[in-house]
């Protein structure tokens, strides 16, 4: 029986993108699954290199451990575990999710002073982590999976895909560049920012540069959210994750609007049209799970946190496969009608 093709969007939240590695471990073990293309920003763009260059030196099992090793290498062990097996209780994940205190006070620092002035020098362990463990100019020379990495042009403001070939460690560096904890990466000449900013995921380069009829979603920031937020701490949040989810939100709309005009028109034969007729949309996420973090859990590295994020990402690509696998290359199993109001 012939596999089923998909391509990947992946979506930027710091470490909460050790759910998406969790969705991306289970879907790697499964055989009767390929993938064509991988589109993200910051943390979904880390995601996306790290698979892409464990795919192409060791395949399946190379990708998995690809990502193993980074989320490994970034996270940090706490003194004690909450469990033998170092997960946290899923009840009791809110209560652990904060960052270290050394952190927090950093983050406060950063309201009032800029980077380049409490961190002249532009110190970032994620840049040593990513030059041990990823050949750069193997992937460009031999991925077999297309890459779509979003960056912010600082300049214009506007998002700037890299591409297989262009892929570096600057590119993703920027991809994942905070402004208020990092100097901007400059890249040819030009400053960038978190692609996240304009671009989280990137889902137009699935569409019109990849031929696999079916595109995965993975979120991170709930959407949409139900109920409307009240105190300061949920206020800040939805506010954060709106900023951050604006962008997709809009592509959705304007996917959902050109696939409803594609399929109602009689005379559309052009390749465009062709593909959105066929196009399948799908996603995996964890809505009650994610509600129950606060923003700066983003920032957490403790690896109980990162493990149990893992842990839940897998069971939610556990369940869809289970409950949606029949449903790739014939229909969406994602409502997209949503977006059209």
């Amino acid at each position: 029986m012939q596999n089923k093709m998909l391509s990947l969007a992946l979506q930027g939240g710091g470490s909460h993108g050790a759910f998406t590695w969790g969705v991306l471990d289970r879907l790697l073990e499964d055989e009767r699954i390929d993938i064509e293309a991988i589109s993200g920003a910051s943390a979904g763009a880390m995601n996306a290199v790290a698979l892409a260059y464990g795919y192409t030196i060791g395949g399946r099992d190379g990708a998995r451990q690809a990502l193993k090793d980074l989320w490994e290498s970034v996270a940090v062990k706490k003194p004690f575990s909450m469990t033998p097996d170092d997960i946290y209780p899923i009840e009791e994940i809110a209560a652990h999710a904060e960052p270290n205190p050394a952190l927090k006070a950093l983050l406060k620092l950063s309201r009032f002073f800029s980077p380049y002035q409490f961190n002249p020098f532009d110190i970032n362990p994620l840049r040593d982590i990513l030059q041990s463990q990823i050949d750069f100019e193997r992937i460009r020379k031999s991925c077999p999976i297309k890459l779509f990495i979003a960056t912010t042009h600082v300049a214009s403001g506007t998002l700037r895909l890299f591409r297989t070939k262009h892929v570096s460690l600057d590119v993703l560096l920027a991809s994942a560049c905070l402004p208020a904890l990092h100097h901007a990466i400059e890249i040819d000449g030009q400053a960038y920012w978190d692609g996240g900013f304009t671009a989280n995921p990137p889902l137009f380069p699935l569409l019109h540069q990849c031929t696999a009829r079916d595109m995965m979603v993975i979120f991170l920031h709930a959407m949409p959210r139900t109920g409307v937020p009240t105190s300061v701490d949920e206020i800040h949040t939805r506010l954060t994750e709106i900023g951050f989810s604006a962008s997709v939100s809009t592509e959705l709309q304007a996917i959902a609007l050109a696939c409803r005009e594609a399929r109602r028109s009689w005379f559309g034969f052009g390749r465009l049209e062709r593909r959105l007729r066929s196009l399948n949309i799908h996603c995996i996420e964890s809505r009650e799970f994610m509600s129950q973090l606060p923003v700066l859990s983003k920032l957490n590295t403790y690896s109980p946190f990162l493990n149990t994020l893992k842990l839940e990402g897998r069971n939610r690509a556990e369940q869809w496969l289970d409950q949606k696998f029949d449903h790739i290359g014939v229909k969406s199993s994602f409502n997209l009608a949503q977006f059209l109001h």
